[in-house]
C-alpha cells in the first residue's frame, strides 16, 4: 500500500533528515516512530546481530515498537539446526515484543512445485539467476511485499555501508519508488564491531552462529562459516563467483532519491 501524501517527504526534507540523522541512530528512530510514521513504522529483522541491536534501539524509544519478519523455513539458530526459534524465544519477552511473521514463499505456489519437479529442490545452486528469479527475488521479494510491507508506510533495516556492494551508498532514510513507501537504515554508518559491542554492552541476546564464523547469517543451504581473511559476506552464496552479486533481492529495488 502506497505512502499516504500527507506522510511524503519532499526532496528537501528528505535530504535534511538524512543530514540531521547520519550520526544520530536514536534520533532517527524516534523521528521515525514518534513524530512521523507512528505505527505505520516497523522494522524488518531476520534476527542478525544488527538486526537484534537495532530492535532493542527501537523497543528503547517506542516500547510499541513493530517487529516483522520473513520466516524461509531455512534459517538457523546458534547450533545450526534450520530453525529461528531460539533467538525469537530469548529476545523477543526481553522487549515484550509480538513478532508479525509473514510467508507465502514459492514452494507453496504451484510454480515452484513445478520448477522442483523438473530441476529439483536446490536448484539455486544452479546460478545467480537461478537463486534470484526462483528464489530470492522471486519468493522472497514478493512475499515481502504482499505480506509484510502491506500497510507499512517506512520499514527499519539493519543494512550497513561497511557491507559492501550496493549497500555502500545506502542513506539514512530512502524513498523506494517501485514500493511507495521509504526504508530507514538508521545503523548505516555503524560498522560491525560497533554493532557487537552494542549487543554486549546491553546483554542483547543473538544468533550464536555469530561467534562461530558466520559474521552474515542468511538461509541454512545459503551460509557457511568464513576462513580467516575472508570478506564478511563470503560465506553468503557461497558458490557463486562474483562479490558484487551476494544480495538477497530484498534490497534490489530501483530509488528514486538516494542521498
Amino acid at each position: 500500500m502506497p505512502v499516504p501524501v500527507s506522510k511524503r517527504l519532499g526532496v528537501q526534507e528528505l535530504a535534511d533528515l538524512n543530514e540531521r540523522f547520519e550520526s544520530a541512530c536514536d534520533g532517527c528512530l524516534r523521528h521515525a516512530v514518534n513524530e512521523r510514521f507512528g505505527a505505520g513504522a516497523a522494522q524488518m529483522s531476520s534476527f542478525r546481530l544488527e538486526d537484534v541491536a537495532l530492535f532493542d534501539m527501537f523497543w528503547r524509544v517506542n516500547q510499541q515498537a513493530r517487529l516483522v519478519t520473513l520466516d524461509t523455513w531455512r534459517l538457523r539458530d546458534g547450533n545450526g539446526n534450520v530453525d529461528t526459534v531460539m533467538v525469537q524465544d530469548t529476545g523477543c519477552p526481553l522487549h515484550n515484543a509480538r513478532i508479525e511473521a509473514g510467508t507465502n514463499w514459492p514452494r507453496a505456489c504451484g510454480v515452484w512445485q513445478r520448477m522442483v519437479g523438473e530441476h529439483g529442490f536446490n536448484l539455486f545452486y544452479r546460478g545467480p539467476g537461478w537463486r534470484l528469479d526462483c528464489l530470492c527475488t522471486g519468493g522472497r521479494s514478493s512475499s515481502l511485499e504482499r505480506f509484510c510491507l502491506a500497510g507499512i508506510d517506512a520499514w527499519i533495516t539493519g543494512l550497513r555501508r561497511d557491507q559492501g556492494m550496493e549497500r555502500g551508498n545506502i542513506g539514512i532514510v530512502e524513498w523506494e519508488e517501485p514500493r511507495a513507501n521509504y526504508k530507514i537504515n538508521p545503523l548505516a554508518n555503524w560498522t560491525f564491531e560497533e554493532v557487537r559491542n552494542y549487543v554486549e554492552e546491553h546483554a542483547v541476546p543473538y544468533n550464536e552462529l555469530h561467534d562461530k564464523n558466520y559474521p552474515s547469517i542468511g538461509c541454512a543451504p545459503c551460509t557457511r562459516a568464513i576462513e580467516s581473511g575472508e570478506d564478511p559476506r563470503a560465506g553468503r552464496w557461497w558458490w557463486e563467483s562474483d562479490p558484487n552479486a551476494k544480495e538477497c533481492g530484498l534490497h534490489l529495488v530501483a530509488l528514486a532519491a538516494r542521498l
